[in-house]
């Protein structure tokens, strides 16, 4: 996925958001601008997630995503090492082979990906929430201020920014 800078961003106005400003690089990404650049593909999230569980060798992986060309799984691997998202560890040098593992980075994204997929399973009716190992239960998702030292009701959701 290449990163466009001609990127517009609907403007404060009250007309709904038909109204755009031109983003400018000068601006600087938004929060959330910064982490589509870096996996908001279809494959990187997925790749991440076969990594929650350690490493994985390059046919492990393919093996876990199978819809996913060796091309494109390669591409990705790449894309999200220079992201420092993965690290590459070489285990053989001819042919050169590497298993791939999370970097603290990509441990980090655990927390997106349980909430995509709880929003995932509450849109469908055949993907599964996350489950609690230890009762079963389906998770939930909350945020938290640790200024406040509360849970941030969802009726305060508004109030939240992600610029």
């Amino acid at each position: 996925m290449a990163y466009d800078a001609t990127v517009t961003r609907a403007s404060a106005s009250d007309d709904g958001g038909r109204a755009a400003a031109a983003w400018t690089p000068d601006d600087g990404p938004t929060a959330l601008e910064e982490a589509l650049h870096r996996v908001g593909d279809r494959w990187a999230l997925l790749l991440v997630d076969a990594l929650l569980g350690g490493p994985r060798r390059f046919g492990e992986l393919q093996d876990s995503i199978p819809a996913i060309a060796p091309n494109i799984l390669s591409d990705r691997l790449k894309r999200l090492e220079r992201e420092g998202i993965v690290m590459a560890r070489r285990y053989s040098e001819r042919p050169p082979r590497s298993s791939y593992e999370l970097s603290a980075g990509g441990y980090d994204l655990a927390g997106a990906l349980r909430l995509l997929a709880e929003w995932g399973a509450r849109r469908s009716p055949h993907a599964e929430p996350p489950r609690h190992q230890a009762c079963g239960t389906a998770l939930e998702t909350r945020w938290y201020c640790p200024t406040c030292a509360r849970p941030v009701d969802e009726g305060e959701g508004a109030d939240v920014s992600f610029a």
